[in-house]
């Protein structure tokens, strides 16, 4: 990337880090509440093939009982409760579509780092329906999204539907041919596990050109030192302890 970085520095981590259930619509307001315009989330097909909001393949965690997004129709994922594995205040939030989710950012002009996040041997299908209905569903004036993954099918598969939307290439260590890697998918930007980044490789990335963008920072102390080593931007979970204006 030759311009300087064109995001959002401070995201809300699932919409709202953890004050609020992970990828629901009451994780994004609030994260709003905390005056966060830009947030993460992931987002998975379900058996019908519509984009949901989900991290985990299977059920359990976020969802209670058994089974998997990718045997489940959209339909009967978006009556399961999201929200009470959280907390009693949250019994009842339900799973979103991405296009509900969009909906909302785009009423309240909140910028979406969008992590295409497919169940296995989906990649392909879920990174060219994400890519897609972002495509089809920006508004005008909307601040152009940014797709991570970390399949790289799925970043080459909404590269090829939607080749204007910028990409983030998601790892946890920076591999070898990583540069390599960024050219064939034309991204914007290498998003990094801050826990294993130096600042020798900070300065590599920068140097050729590209963002840098870390996951998940939750102390004060480290969003300072990364942003002095030159990382442009990072996700939070503590949106209570670093705030949106913190960079």
């Amino acid at each position: 990337m030759k311009t300087p970085w064109p995001f959002p520095r401070v995201v809300a981590h699932r919409g709202g880090g953890s004050l609020a259930p992970e990828n629901t619509l009451a994780a994004m307001q609030c994260g709003l509440a905390h005056g966060f315009r830009a947030v993460e989330f992931d987002v998975m097909l379900a058996q019908d093939g519509v984009p949901i909001l989900m991290h985990d393949e299977q059920f359990g965690r976020t969802v209670a009982g058994s089974g998997a997004v990718a045997t489940t129709s959209s339909s009967v994922l978006t009556t399961m409760d999201a929200g009470s594995w959280f907390g009693a205040t949250f019994a009842g939030e339900l799973v979103p579509t991405y296009q509900q989710v969009i909906r909302f950012c785009d009423q309240h002009g909140i910028w979406m780092n969008v992590e295409i996040k497919p169940t296995r041997g989906a990649e392909q299908a879920t990174g060219a329906a994400v890519a897609a209905m972002t495509q089809a569903m920006l508004a005008a004036g909307q601040a152009t999204p940014l797709l991570s993954s970390f399949s790289f099918e799925a970043l080459l598969a909404a590269k090829a539907v939607a080749p204007e939307l910028p990409r983030g290439w998601l790892v946890e260590h920076i591999p070898a041919g990583w540069e390599a890697g960024l050219r064939a998918l034309d991204a914007t930007a290498l998003h990094v596990d801050q826990n294993s980044l130096t600042a020798g490789q900070v300065a590599a990335v920068k140097a050729g050109g590209w963002g840098l963008f870390c996951y998940t920072v939750n102390s004060v102390e480290r969003a300072r030192d990364l942003l002095s080593w030159g990382v442009d931007g990072f996700c939070t979970d503590r949106i209570d302890l670093i705030d949106a204006g913190f960079a």
